[in-house]
């Protein structure tokens, strides 16, 4: 194994208070959505591209209609998340320290453009991860994302760490093994390797 590409939301850390925040803040402009969202609307997206997101949170809206509410909340978010960030689970940056240290460590997550910066800007992590990817910047499925970010890396012996079952069908997809990261927001009964929390990466790896 030469490599450990992450999932980021539910994996590396918990971004939903923030993210709540910040959506919550564009819905009270918007007459047409009833009611502002909770942390659990949140959770059962987990995984999900914004565009299914905002399906599954706004079958009421047209498509034209969803589109503008997604544009407003990739800038609320991403404003958000570099001010006050989201919350890292226990350990991660001292995991990270080590692991950097023997293997390449990448993010592949089925965010917008701009999310995983946002991210590295505020837990300035980046200096850790050798590259990352989203459907944000390629329009490719995880799974897809996953090969793009092998090929371009040179990747030969990589595993896959989610929380989802998406994530699961990634790294199936993409033909590695997958990390079951047991205390994110899926529930998922096939993988490979299991982590109940993030530091037991080192007794794995």
């Amino acid at each position: 194994m030469d490599s450990l590409i992450f999932d980021l939301d539910g994996t590396i850390w918990d971004p939903i208070d923030t993210v709540l925040h910040a959506w919550n803040s564009c819905i009270r402009r918007h007459d047409r959505i009833k009611g502002e969202l909770t942390r659990g609307d949140l959770e059962k997206t987990m995984g999900l591209q914004m565009p299914d997101i905002c399906r599954k949170l706004f079958p009421d809206l047209s498509e034209d209609q969803r589109r503008y509410v997604i544009s407003e909340f990739i800038l609320s978010e991403k404003g958000w998340i570099e001010k006050q960030g989201g919350n890292l689970y226990p350990d991660v940056e001292n995991v990270l320290i080590k692991l950097s240290k023997k293997y390449n460590l990448l993010i592949v997550s089925n965010c917008q453009d701009g999310y995983i910066e946002s991210f590295y800007q505020f837990h300035n992590l980046d200096k850790y991860f050798i590259d990352y990817e989203n459907p944000g910047r390629t329009g490719l499925s995880k799974g897809e994302n996953i090969q793009l970010i092998m090929r371009r890396n040179n990747l030969s012996s990589p595993v896959y760490i989610g929380d989802t079952s998406g994530d699961l069908n990634a790294a199936r997809y993409a033909g590695i093994p997958f990390v079951y990261a047991t205390y994110g927001f899926g529930e998922v009964t096939e993988y490979d390797y299991v982590i109940k929390e993030f530091k037991d990466l080192l007794n794995l790896f």
